[in-house]
Parts: structure tokens; sequence; C-alpha cells
């Protein structure tokens, strides 16, 4: 059995001389412990040593990706010319597999083979003659050089690392710029509270403070570059009547630095945002149309990378920032979220809150599309996001009007009314009017004069069944009273 080995230095093909003691993982250990066990149980016969890093990066990143390098196939054409009938031992089976398509040799890859590269690996020098210690550290340490800038320059999952980064320092100084603003307003608010119920907007507080400095300068000063001339008048009059308390010079000090920091961070975070809207607009411009840059940062930030974001189906990227909620409702069996990070976006912001889960699907679904066509696609073109939105805001207008609209695919046509189905189904119904309205015989006590049989006898005979008329059928006279009829008219 021949065993290959990669190292840094190059590759080398070992022959094991009995094969009857590698079989098991197990019993290799105790047999590689020195230098002297291993070169009775291993002798080299084939080694090709890289002549530069440059060769050594292309042989290690081809081996990586599971395919032959040219070095290799140099090397496995002189095995297979001297050992074509004996079975070769690699590392990785991805490696083997390609070998074995290409070379017609037998790979065979198990924890035995796993447990013997180990053991070449510790006593390398030994069994490899004329090959230093010193020159394997030092070639190993260039090629991991190498081989990390190899990684980071080409991974496709490495471009989007300045939006992850740039969105993640946003979010911080949102959160400090808070801070600041409420401690200075608080700091402030001792000496002149009525301030801050006059200006409302926190830049414009800052800089009022900062050129005020004490509310005895405010009747003096000129703040027409900051504050509408209603509100600094405001201010002024409610200067002269504070109910703040006095402070010193030294505190004045301390928030006048406190609100320089405030316009600073201000002024860097609306810097922060121009270039993360570029950095967007670049890289996903398809995402940005939908959902907007600061949404669209933060889903790629959660999954981690576009690629990542890419794999994702449409109902994950629905309830991408909500998984708390999620195995919280799994846990206690109520409902699931219907919206993650996709809730900031200005189409569901802006949509009734009962159509808001509709909207969050369907906009969920759109934005995967994009997703995808930003981070697979050749080309850059935005008409697919332009039409996308155009759908869902005609989507949107039909759900808050209560009308439905037939949307063309492109979005160019103008959305037309469906017609109204009606039910033109026949239902035949009982006719009334044909009914006989004639009355029916009625029993009557029988006279015994002769003209009250004769009658009953003639409007028995009166019945007519008219065409297409249900009428009682004329009543039988019975017998007996044709007897006795029979009688008088004898008499």
């Amino acid at each position: 059995m021949l065993v290959l080995f990669e190292s840094p230095s190059g590759y080398a093909v070992f022959k094991v001389l009995d094969e009857t003691k590698v079989r098991e993982a197990s019993d290799i250990e105790p047999l590689l412990k020195t230098a002297e066990d291993a070169s009775k149980l291993i002798k080299l016969k084939f080694f090709k040593k890289f002549d530069d890093t440059t060769e050594a990066l292309s042989a290690t990143t081809a081996a990586v990706e599971g395919k032959l390098s040219k070095p290799l196939k140099k090397l496995l054409k002189k095995v297979v010319a001297s050992d074509a009938h004996e079975k070769l031992a690699v590392a990785d089976a991805k490696l083997g597999n390609a070998i074995q398509d290409k070379m017609d040799l037998m790979c065979i890859y198990s924890p035995a083979v796993h447990e013997l590269m180990r053991g070449i690996r510790a006593h390398m020098t030994s069994l490899v003659s004329g090959l230093p210690e010193s020159d394997v550290t030092a070639m190993a340490l260039g090629l991991a050089h190498s081989l990390s800038r190899y990684k980071l320059k080409f991974s496709p999952d490495k471009v989007d690392t300045m939006i992850v980064q740039a969105i993640s320092l946003l979010d911080d100084l949102d959160k400090e710029l808070n801070n600041y603003i409420m401690r200075c307003r608080e700091w402030y608010g001792w000496h002149f509270p009525e301030l801050g119920k006059i200006v409302t907007d926190n830049l414009a507080y800052a800089k009022t403070v900062k050129k005020m400095g004490f509310r005895t300068n405010a009747v003096d000063l000129d703040l027409s570059d900051i504050l509408p001339e209603d509100v600094e008048e405001q201010m002024k009059e409610m200067a002269e009547i504070s109910m703040g308390t006095e402070i010193s010079d030294e505190d004045m000090l301390n928030i006048s630095h406190l609100c320089e920091q405030i316009i600073e961070i201000t002024d860097y975070r609306a810097q922060l945002y121009d270039y993360l809207k570029n950095r967007m607009t670049a890289i996903a411009p398809n995402l940005t149309i939908l959902v907007g840059e600061l949404v669209g940062a933060r889903l790629i930030a959660h999954a981690g990378s576009l690629m990542n974001l890419a794999k994702h189906p449409a109902s994950t990227v629905q309830i991408l920032g909500a998984e708390k909620a999620l195995f919280r409702a799994l846990k206690t069996r109520k409902e699931t979220p219907k919206y993650g990070l996709i809730y900031h976006a200005s189409l569901v912001g802006q949509s009734n809150p009962k159509f808001k889960g509709k909207i969050s699907r369907m906009l969920a679904a759109k934005t995967s599309l994009a997703i995808r066509y930003d981070a697979l696609a050749e080309e850059t073109s935005t008409q697919m996001a332009i039409d996308s939105r155009a759908m869902l805001e005609a989507k949107l207008k039909s759900f808050e009007e209560g009308t439905q609209f037939k949307i063309s695919g492109l979005a160019k046509s103008k959305p037309k009314n469906q017609d109204k189905w009606i039910n033109k189904s026949e239902v035949k119904m009982y006719d009334d009017a044909r009914d006989s309205t004639l009355p029916g015989p009625r029993k009557r006590k029988r006279d015994d004069d002769d003209d009250g049989d004769e009658s009953d006898e003639e409007t028995s005979k009166s019945l007519i069944v008219s065409e297409g008329a249900l009428t009682p059928k004329p009543k039988k006279v019975k017998k007996e009273k044709k007897a006795k009829k029979k009688i008088k008219v004898e008499e």
C-alpha cells in the first residue's frame, strides 16, 4: 500500500512495508512513537519538492478544492508506471475521487490512514533526507500567510464586510449619541430647564447651549443661524424669568465640551450614513430600492454576508431578527411573528395595521429574489426591483381602497377593474297560476225533492277538466242512491 502525504515542502509517496499492522487505527499509534519505529513501518518512495511559494500555494488551493495540480499529476504518473496495482491512501476523500477518476488508481480513506498521516507528519524530517526542520517551519509559515491572503482576496463573502461594519458602527453611534444628548439636557436643565421644551431638536439644542453658555447671555445673543425667529424670541423671554439654579464656570466648561462631542458625533454619523448609502447602492442596488439602505444593511449584517442572506428563503427573510419571538411562540403554541427587521421598511410602515402581515409577506418574497439577483447575477440592473416595488405599491393601494386591481407582469400598463361575477343560473319554480280556481264538491243534506238530486248530479258533471289544470274528479253516485231514485221515478 502507498501513502500520499501533502506537506508545505512538497508531495511525498511512502511505501507501507507491512500492511497487516495498519488495518486498525489503535494499532498504528505504538508503531510510530519514535523515528526509528516509523522507518521500520514506512519507507519513502517518491518526493516532489516545490520550487517556490507560488507553486506551493497553487498546489494547496487545488487540494483544498479537490482537484489535481500539475506537480501531483506528474508524481502520480511515476507511481502508475511503477506500481499501478498498489492502493493509494489519501487524506482527503474528494482528492481521492479525483485521482481515481483520472489516474485509474484505487484510493482508500479511513481512520487508520488518518492516524498513519499523523505519524508521518510528526517524523517528516527524519523520513525525508535532506530536509532540515528550519526549512520546513519557514515554508509552512510562508504558505499559511499566502493561503490566508488568497482566501481573503477572492472570497465572495468578504465583499460586503464593509457594510456589516458600517451598520454596526452606525447603531453604536446612535446609542451613544442618545446617551450624550440625554445627559446634556439633564445637566444643563438645572440651569435653564425651559430650554428643553422650547428647542426640541437635539443638534440645535447642543449648538444653542454651546453658543449661549449662561442663560443671562441670551438677551444680547444672535441665534438666527441656529433657531427660527419665533423660537429665538420665546427663548429670550423665558431666559429672563427662568427658575433654574446658578452654576459655576467650571460646570459650564464641562457642559460646552459635551456639546462639542455631540456636534462632532452627529457630523460623523451623517458622513457614515452617506458612505453606507453609496456602498449599498454599489453592492446590493435591488435590495436598496425595495427596503432601503438601513434595513438592507441590517439584513446583511444579521445574516453575516450577502451570500448567506441569498441562501435564506422568503419565509426566513420575513422574520429575520425576530428569532426569540418565533421560538417563544413555538414553545407556547401561540401565533408566530409576522415580521422582523423588514417591519422598518417604508412599504410596511406606511400600510394599515391590518394589512401589515400581507404586505410584509409579499415584500419578503420580492426581497428574496432581489437579494439573489444582487448576489449571483453577473449583470447589474435595477429594473426588477423597480417593477416589484411598483407592483407592491399598487397592491397596497388596492388593499386600502378595498378594491382588487389586475397588475401586469411588468407594471407598465394601468391596472384595470375586474368584472363583477354574477350568477346566471335559473331555478324552475312551481307556477301557482295554473291551479284551478273552481270550488270542489261539498257535502250537503239530501232533500226529498227531485230538484236537490238533480242539482247534485248536474254539479258533479259540470266540473270540466281544463287543459293543463289540476281539477278534482267527479264524485261517483252510490248504488243505494240510484236504487231509491229509480223507485221514486216508477211511483
